[in-house]
This record gives C-alpha cells, structure tokens and sequence, in this order.
C-alpha cells in the first residue's frame, strides 16, 4: 500500500549483513528485511541458508499480504521508477523481463556467477513463490521510450520514499494501456538488455523458469531499466595488503617499467581512463600506463581493472586471482579516497589503486562481445530499493 511504502522499503538483500539488516529492521515490523533477510528474527547464529531462513521469509511475505501492507495489482502494469542521489537523477521502468530472452543473451551478462549464490536465490524463489529483489538493467538510451516514461512521471507518484541513506525513491504506475503498449512494442525493438546488478538473481530465475514451464509467470523475471547514459557507475578501487617482498623503491622501481610514475601533492582521483592513483608510504603517486601496453580492439584487455591488474597486480604484486586471493580487497569509490588512506595508514593494507570509473559503454561492448568483465569492475550508484516492487509466480 502507498501510505506503507516508506516503512517497507529497504536496502538490497545483498549490501547489508545479518546484523546490520537486525538494526535496520528493528522496531519496523514491515520492513522488508523481514523477507529478504529472514534471518534476522531467527535466533543469533542461524545459518542463513538454513531451511528455517527461506520458511521464515516465505510466512513474513504471507503476513504482509493478509495484512495489506503488501497488494497485488489486479492487472499487470508497468511501472516509472526514479531515483534522485543528490543532483544525480535516473529515470526507467520497471517490469518483468523474458528468461527466454536472458537464455538466447537478448538480455546479456557481463560477469559469472557463483554456484552457492545462485542456490541461494533459487530456494528464495521457490520458497517465497515470488521475486522480491529486482534486477538492475541497461538500454541504449531511446527518446521514444524516454518521451513515454516521462509523460507518465508529470503525474502524482504512487510512491515518493526517501531512504535512510537519503536517496529517493519515486514510483508512478503506468495504467494507460496504449503507454504500455508503446513501451513494450519499443523494447521488443531493442536488440539487446544489459544486466547492470543482479547477475545471480536473474540466473536463478532462469532455473527456476527451466522447473516450471507449465507457469507461464515463471517465464520472467522482475527488473528495473534505465537508459544507459543516465545511470551512474562509481570507481572500484583496490587495496593490496604487501608489496610481493618486495621493498617501495624495488616495488617503484617495478611500477616504472610499465607505468610513467609521477609524485603527487593531494590525492589522485583518476580524471581520465588508463589513469590511476597510487598510495603508498603516506604519498599519492599519478601513474599512467605506457600505450604500448593498452590492447588495440580487445573489449575485456582494454578496461581500467584489466590494465591494472594485468600490467601491475598479477606480474609485481603475484596475486594472478583476485577473486580468490585474500591480499587484495576492494573499495567502491562511494567511500571516497579517504578511505583507501586510512586502510594503508592503519597498517591493514601496503598500497592502495584508485582507479577510473568503467563506463555503461564500455560494459556493453563486453557484453555484446560474450564476454566476462573482471570481478569488481562496476559499482553502480544510487542502488534500487528492495520491497516497492515484486512479482509473483503463479
């Protein structure tokens, strides 16, 4: 219900953990965590995946339908969906997208998935008979469809939230059948979706779709889209725990081989793509990495993360996976370079490499080539709530 959305309304299941989701949830009984992130009205120490997890959320949802703070729309619609982060402002849809077209890579992936994770969302799905949490899409900015959704976002929204964090949250229902229409008979055009965020949840939906082919429902998965150049990804920088035995002037003297290294006088916020920051012993270093070394056509070899990682972390620092290999962490840019100084300045990590942000277009070129980005390369920003919108299967 409108006048409910504010207290339902929460952070992606996958940003908070268990305590943090305890915290935030406390007190409000409609919260959506209460669904998304079960666990927390189980006792202290339960296993997330345990069976008693997905049971808990699925009866949490049942309350909240009886209850009617959540309602089912007695047809389908689509929905505008804004979010406003300072003056940063997004303006899609949201709808359910075909598995059909996810299978054939007409909605396509740029990252691999983690079996356990998927697992995870599949007994979510089938616990809870819904999808609860939203992919996040891309489309090649159309200024048919942008003309459509912005008709519908010149009337009174259905709901306006601001978050605890502080972004806004607006949402107007597209009830005009000839809007729908011209929004669907112009994505069909499309030639292809990008999944931005949600890679597990749109991968376990389509398993989901394989088990239940007799529900026509199940055939889809819910989504949000925006236009690609109006969404906003952040740098993902990265924070390396030693130099590999190797001491700074050694370490330098390494970088230099690849990278034209200059001393800086405040931080390095990367202003430019195959730019990078460096911290180390207390200074800011500007590298910037030889051209010879930048691949001529290679989407994936060419990215910021591939640069960095192929020309400096793998051959100086030795860590050949940074997926699995425990010196190397990583820092969304949201937090600042601030916060790569004080994880070098506590003595937890050596160096830290404040990197470029990836661009949409970049993402897509991956995508379009079948290929796969490298972990963390994307920090998208502001993040859709989970709550305002689900679907259910039946």
């Amino acid at each position: 219900m409108p006048a409910q959305a504010a207290a339902v309304a929460a952070p992606p299941y996958d940003v908070l953990n268990t305590e943090e989701a305890r915290a935030r949830a406390a007190g409000k009984p409609n919260s959506f965590l209460h669904i998304s992130k079960p666990e927390i009205d189980l006792p202290a120490g339960t296993d997330p995946y345990a069976a008693a997890v997905y049971a808990k959320g699925a009866e949490n949802l049942a309350r909240m339908v009886k209850g009617g703070v959540l309602v089912r729309d007695a047809e389908p619609h689509y929905y505008v969906y804004r979010l406003e982060m300072g003056d940063h402002v997004q303006t899609g849809f949201v709808g359910t997208s075909s598995v059909a077209a996810y299978d054939i890579n007409r909605v396509r992936k740029h990252e691999f998935t983690r079996p356990d994770k998927e697992d995870d969302r599949v007994r979510q799905i089938e616990a809870l008979n819904a999808q609860t949490g939203p992919v996040l899409l891309a489309y090649k900015a159309n200024k048919d469809l942008q003309a459509v959704i912005d008709g519908v976002a010149k009337n009174a929204p259905l709901y306006d939230v601001t978050a605890d964090d502080g972004i806004v949250h607006t949402i107007w229902k597209m009830d005009d059948k000839a809007a729908i229409d011209r929004v669907t008979a112009l994505v069909d055009a499309m030639p292809a979706l990008y999944i931005a965020d949600g890679h597990h949840r749109s991968a376990a939906a389509s398993r989901v779709a394989a088990k239940r082919r007799e529900i026509e429902s199940a055939g889809y998965f819910l989504s949000v889209a925006f236009p690609h150049d109006q969404m906003r990804i952040f740098d993902y920088n990265r924070v390396i725990k030693d130099l590999n035995g190797l001491s700074s002037d050694a370490f330098l003297a390494k970088v230099k081989e690849s990278f034209d290294v200059t001393p800086a006088s405040a931080q390095v916020k990367p202003d430019k793509p195959t730019r990078f920051g460096m911290f180390l012993d207390g200074k800011w270093y500007q590298l910037d990495i030889h051209a010879k070394l930048i691949p001529a056509t290679d989407p994936v070899a060419r990215l910021d993360v591939s640069l960095l990682q192929d020309n400096l972390i793998a051959p100086v620092l030795g860590i050949a996976d940074p997926r699995r290999d425990k010196r190397i962490d990583f820092v969304g840019g949201i937090r600042g370079l601030k916060e790569l100084e004080k994880r070098v300045n506590s003595g937890e990590m050596k160096v830290a490499f404040a990197l470029h942000p990836t661009t949409l277009e970049q993402l897509m070129a991956v995508a379009d080539a079948d290929q796969v980005m490298p972990p963390k390369s994307t920090w998208f920003e502001p993040k859709l709530a989970d709550g305002l919108v689900s679907h259910v299967l039946d």
